[in-house]
């Protein structure tokens, strides 16, 4: 039965006194957002502490009326289990530990790999989104693409490599475009730098 019940549905239920929808809601996303939070930490524990500290501001949020509802209530929760993750790797990873001299050199912050974490992050997941995206093409788009992003070849070069004229070559890539835009869409993927 609570299957059919939308989000949006819990979500006003909740913000009207249901606390049973809440749960509802954190049982229904559990898996995708802990499984979401350990690929990018990978530890329990702290899995664990990023996804109360999800539900927590989730639930102050709702509770602040400062939620507004577009029927995207998953991809909201997931954008704040990102943000913190990121505030996890700034406390945790990107603050270089000086050991055993009073010698400050701002030189060694500055090339410390772990300033980049996220960054790192950040890329990984477009990467992995993009992968995604990419499987979901008609193998001749998701050719045309590959050899255009991934290889840098020109279309002249498709042409020559697949056997088609350069307007099919391009015809293919601009469809690509078109159906990446939509599997974005469907998927409530976000690309952001």
């Amino acid at each position: 039965m609570d299957l059919q019940i939308e989000d949006s549905v819990l979500v006003k239920k909740y913000i009207n006194g249901d606390e049973k929808s809440l749960e509802v809601l954190i049982n229904r996303h559990n898996q995708r957002i802990s499984s979401f939070i350990y690929s990018k930490v990978l530890d329990r524990d702290i899995t664990e502490d990023i996804f109360q500290d999800t539900f927590i501001k989730v639930i102050k949020t709702l509770k602040k009326g400062s939620y507004s509802e577009e029927g995207k209530f998953l991809p909201w929760v997931m954008r704040i289990a990102h943000n913190l993750i990121i505030d996890h790797f700034r406390k945790n990873k990107r603050m270089p530990m000086f050991e055993g001299s009073d010698d400050f050199n701002i030189f060694s912050v500055i090339s410390d790999d772990k300033l980049n974490a996220e960054k790192q992050l950040i890329k990984n997941q477009i990467d992995s989104d993009l992968k995604v995206l990419i499987e979901e093409l008609p193998d001749d788009q998701k050719e045309v693409l590959l050899m255009r992003i991934y290889k840098d070849m020109s279309f002249k070069e498709i042409s020559e490599n697949t056997g088609v004229s350069i307007n099919t070559a391009l015809g293919r890539m601009r469809y690509a475009l078109i159906n990446m835009r939509k599997i974005i869409e469907k998927h409530n993927i976000v690309l952001t730098n």
